[in-house]
């Protein structure tokens, strides 16, 4: 998992819109633009989120839904299925580093396909790798083969990886997932090479 960066000019504060319980034309508008500055991926698992997926707007501290401090900064879109899985956890797992945190690379590292603490001692980056299952086996592993899949791939292409991916952007979005992980094994900015959705 990558940080997730939160804009200071996102659509969601300009307009002022608040998560509303049960009101769906409401929550669309948001759901919209966190499709939008994420990209397109799940904040969670960095999958791109097709059409059929089922996504949720993640109250990363659920506590404050339906209060007046839930904001635009608690909300994160993901697939509904890691929403279901982090709902029980919450109060058991604190205190939670937040997945906007400007240190959050620092603190939770990429190792070959997993993800672990930087430091033992650090207990809001290991609860939110619990909180979130950062360190399923099942995903962590889709993440390993994706990345040998696509390191065989390059080699066949015979381009520089920001060519190849540039490529895969270009032909079809959905080839992309696991954003961290491409960027560590393969030394480039995917953030910045995926354009902007309108």
């Amino acid at each position: 998992m990558r940080r997730v960066l939160k804009n200071h000019d996102s659509e969601v504060i300009k307009n002022n819109l608040n998560y509303i319980e049960g009101n769906s034309n409401n929550n669309l508008k948001i759901s919209k633009v966190l499709y939008k500055e994420q990209k397109g991926f799940c904040s969670y698992t960095e999958e791109y989120l097709g059409r059929a997926d089922a996504r949720d707007i993640e109250h990363f501290n659920p506590n404050l839904k339906g209060t007046i401090d839930d904001s635009y900064s608690n909300w994160f879109l993901v697939k509904h299925q890691w929403n279901i899985e982090k709902a029980s956890k919450w109060e058991n797992l604190q205190p939670v580093l937040n997945p906007a945190a400007i240190d959050f690379e620092d603190r939770i590292v990429y190792d070959s396909g997993d993800y672990r603490v930087s430091d033992l001692n650090d207990n809001e980056a290991i609860n939110l790798i619990k909180l979130l299952k950062l360190d399923d086996i099942i995903l962590a592993d889709e993440r390993k083969k994706y990345i040998q899949r696509k390191t065989k791939e390059l080699s066949v292409y015979g381009v520089s990886a920001e060519d190849f991916f540039k490529i895969l952007i270009e032909d079809d979005i959905k080839q992309i997932s696991y954003l961290r992980a491409i960027q560590e094994e393969f030394n480039i900015d995917i953030w910045n090479m995926i354009p902007e959705l309108k």
